[in-house]
């Protein structure tokens, strides 16, 4: 029996994409009566979060470590602490799972953005998978860090230079200071210590969650550039159960977004982890409702005071199962914090974007949505005032189906679906991405 050691950083949009990796590496290497079990540790509120049934996969199993954090400190008002505790308290008792482990452990994959993982594998002779939750393009530039540093653009103020135009970085068409992570600019100061440390790592081949047709260039470069191999993972999301189950009851959400027209709907979530303010969700809000348009709307934590402010105007629940709701005949459009893993699931099902970026990679991502995919619009850019009538205004044009503008962004989206899709069918470029994973790492 082989162990594979997974571990992934503790974040909802780090966990999810790595645990769909898992299962799509275990079905390939559990046939022909070989067995490789996969043991994903994680912190203990992890575990009850997923709540994992055994009959899921049998050969992915879980460990627990400690919570790097008191239940009372909260992970979205205190970034920084979080951080350094995922940096300076999980080593220790993730050393402890490993030596538990009875089986030898033939291959780690650790979340690239933890550095520990790679000292502990490289220390004790152990190969090693980075694995890389975010774009390629986010993986060039803080690959570039140095380049970015020597042309004066790394921590610019973006609220004087934000314009400033970076056309250097192999395999990136041209972007702003203002589509830099945050971390990369004065709002980020606080990761300036971190960055830099986090990127020696140490690793036999990196996987990035992506898929080739969507980002060539930039994994053409990096390939060309880095001495280990690259691999495309594919988009890690839970593709093969979109269909629902006929046996199960449908929820609420579905039935309701069975009674509208298509493309009539547009989905609204803006993340669950870094959110807007309290203020902000309140236009929101009213901007939705005096728009027309109809809405289905996952706000955790604020479901009663928006459903308020919503009446009848729109659904808003607490969760819904994202990518079965994006893949529904009647959504027609995703207002969007832009984390990797929401516009991956909005590119599968064939949505434009109305972007909405917050923070950390969401601006680069939304750029590669608006300027170089072309299937969305940035409402940051749009909203010059963060008002309710505004708000109104973009989101009826942003929906209306008649609008030659609209249409033509529905058919690139459309396109978008397609190659998606066949990157993970047989013969597709994931599917060939993983098999040679496979093949030379595994």
């Amino acid at each position: 029996m082989n162990q594979v050691v997974v571990v992934p950083y503790p974040g909802r949009g780090h966990i999810n994409p790595l645990l769909n990796l898992c299962r799509l590496l275990s079905s390939r290497l559990n046939r022909n009566n070989h067995t490789t079990i996969f043991t994903v540790v994680v912190t203990e509120e992890w575990l009850e979060l997923l709540n994992p049934q055994p009959e899921q996969d049998r050969n992915i199993r879980f460990a627990t470590i400690p919570n790097v954090l008191p239940s009372e400190v909260n992970r979205g008002s205190d970034v920084m602490a979080f951080m350094t505790a995922v940096q300076t308290k999980m080593k220790r008792p993730f050393m402890e799972v490993l030596d538990r482990i009875e089986s030898p452990v033939k291959l780690i994959i650790a979340d690239a953005v933890m550095r520990w993982p790679f000292e502990v594998a490289n220390t004790r002779n152990i190969p090693v998978a980075a694995f890389w939750p975010m774009s390629a393009s986010e993986y060039s530039v803080v690959h570039y860090v140095d380049l970015l540093e020597s042309h004066h653009h790394f921590y610019a103020d973006v609220s004087e230079r934000g314009k400033e135009i970076i056309d250097y970085i192999p395999g990136l068409s041209s972007l702003t200071i203002a589509d830099l992570p945050t971390p990369f600019h004065s709002r980020g100061e606080i990761f300036k210590d971190i960055i830099p440390k986090l990127f020696g790592i140490k690793a036999n081949c990196v996987l990035i969650s992506t898929i080739y047709e969507l980002e060539s260039k930039a994994i053409d470069c990096l390939r060309a550039m880095l001495h280990m191999p690259i691999y495309t993972s594919g988009p890690n999301i839970p593709h093969s159960k979109i269909e629902p189950d006929p046996s199960s009851d449908q929820p609420v959400y579905l039935h309701w977004l069975e009674s509208k027209p298509p493309r009539t709907v547009l989905y609204v979530s803006l993340g669950s982890f870094l959110s807007v303010s309290r203020a902000e969700m309140a236009e929101i809000a009213f901007g939705l409702t005096q728009s027309g348009v109809s809405f289905l709307w996952v706000a955790r934590g604020e479901v009663s005071r928006l459903k308020e402010i919503c009446g009848k105007s729109g659904m808003v629940v607490e969760w819904c199962d994202q990518l079965r709701a994006l893949s529904h005949s009647s959504i027609g459009g995703f207002w969007t914090h832009c984390g990797w893993n929401s516009v991956k699931e909005s590119l599968f099902s064939g949505v434009p974007m109305l972007t909405f970026p917050i923070t950390l990679d969401q601006p680069l991502n939304s750029k590669m949505i608006v300027k170089d995919w072309k299937i969305g619009w940035n409402m940051r850019e749009l909203v010059g005032v963060f008002k309710r009538e505004e708000i109104a205004k973009i989101v009826r044009d942003f929906m209306d189906l008649k609008s030659g503008v609209r249409i033509k962004m529905m058919e690139t989206a459309k396109a978008f679906a397609r190659i998606c899709q066949q990157s993970v069918g047989e013969g597709g470029s994931v599917e060939e991405d993983l098999d040679a994973f496979v093949r030379d790492i595994v």
